[in-house]
C-alpha cells in the first residue's frame, strides 16, 4: 500500500503507544501493534500488518538490548544459541503463516493475544542464577526450546518475549531479570527473520515501519519516567493492561470472523 501522510502520522502514534506500554510494563505491548496497524492506521492486508509489526518489534528490541548489554545483563552464549535456532524456526513459522488466509490468520493472532494477556498475570518468581554459563548439558535444551519458540513467534508475527523468557529460565536456569535482558536478542532475531520472510514476498510497507520506529523512540522516552513513578502500583497496571489486551483480542477475533 502507498501510505498517506495521515496514515504515517497514525503509524508514528501507534509506534509510540506500543513502545510506551513496553517500557512501562516490560512486555506484551508488541501484540497491540497489529491491531493498531489494521484498525487505526488503516493497513488493509493482515499479512502486511504482521510483517510491519515484526520489523518494528525487531528494531525496538535492538534499542532496548543496547541498554541491557551495557549493563552486563545479557548472557550472550545462551542468548545467541536460543536466537540462532529460533530464527530458523521463525522463518518456518512465518512461511506457514503467509500461506494462510489473512483473516483466518487473525483468529490465530487473537488466540496468541489471549495467551500474552494471561502470561502477564503470571507471578514472576526470582528463581535461577545470574551467572549462567553455556555447557554441553544445557545446549541441546536451549537449542530445542529456541527452535520451538521461534516457530510460534514467526507464525504469529510477534516478538515472543512471553515465551522466550520462560524458555530461557527453564532451559538455562536463568533468573527472571537475566532472562528478560537476554530474551531481547531472540526478540530482535525472530522479528528480523519474520520481517525478512515477509519482505521477500513484498508484504512489508517500509514507510509504515519507519514511522512506527520513529514513534517508538518517543514512546520509550515518555515511558521511562512513568515506569519509575508506578512503583508498587506496577502489578495493578499490568493487570489492567492484561485486561485491555484481552478486550482487543476479542475485538480482533470478531472482526476476523465477520471478514471470512
Amino acid at each position: 500500500m502507498d501510505a498517506t501522510v495521515a496514515q504515517l502520522l497514525l503509524a508514528v502514534l501507534s509506534g509510540g503507544i506500543v513502545a510506551l506500554l513496553l517500557t512501562v510494563f516490560g512486555g506484551g505491548g508488541s501484540v497491540l501493534a497489529v491491531p493498531l496497524l489494521l484498525y487505526v492506521v488503516g493497513v488493509r492486508d493482515p499479512h502486511v500488518a504482521i510483517g510491519a509489526s515484526a520489523a518494528g518489534v525487531s528494531l525496538n528490541a535492538l534499542t532496548a538490548l543496547a541498554g541491557h548489554a551495557r549493563a552486563g545483563r545479557v548472557r550472550w552464549p545462551c542468548a545467541l544459541l536460543f536466537a540462532g535456532t529460533g530464527a530458523v524456526g521463525a522463518v518456518a513459522g512465518s512461511s506457514v503463516a503467509k500461506a494462510i488466509d489473512g483473516h483466518a490468520l487473525l483468529l490465530f493472532f487473537a488466540f496468541a493475544m489471549g495467551l500474552v494477556a494471561l502470561a502477564m498475570l503470571r507471578p514472576n518468581a526470582p528463581v535461577g542464577t545470574e551467572n549462567v554459563r553455556l555447557n554441553r548439558i544445557m545446549a541441546p535444551r536451549i537449542a530445542a526450546s529456541g527452535a520451538g519458540v521461534g516457530v510460534a513467534a514467526g507464525f504469529f508475527g510477534i516478538g515472543g518475549g512471553f515465551l522466550i523468557v520462560p524458555g530461557l529460565m527453564g532451559a538455562a536456569g536463568m533468573t527472571l531479570a537475566v532472562a528478560q535482558a537476554s530474551s531481547l536478542v531472540s526478540v530482535a532475531a525472530f522479528g528480523a527473520a519474520t520481517a525478512t520472510n515477509y519482505a521477500v514476498s513484498g508484504l512489508i510497507d517500509w514507510p509504515i515501519v519507519a514511522a512506527m520506529a520513529a514513534g517508538g523512540g518517543v514512546g520509550t522516552l515518555a515511558g521511562l519516567p512513568i515506569a519509575r513513578r508506578l512503583g508498587a502500583n506496577v502489578l495493578l497496571g499490568r493487570r489492567l493492561f492484561s485486561g485491555l489486551i484481552l478486550v482487543v483480542a476479542v475485538y480482533v477475533a470478531i472482526r476476523a470472523v465477520t471478514a471470512l
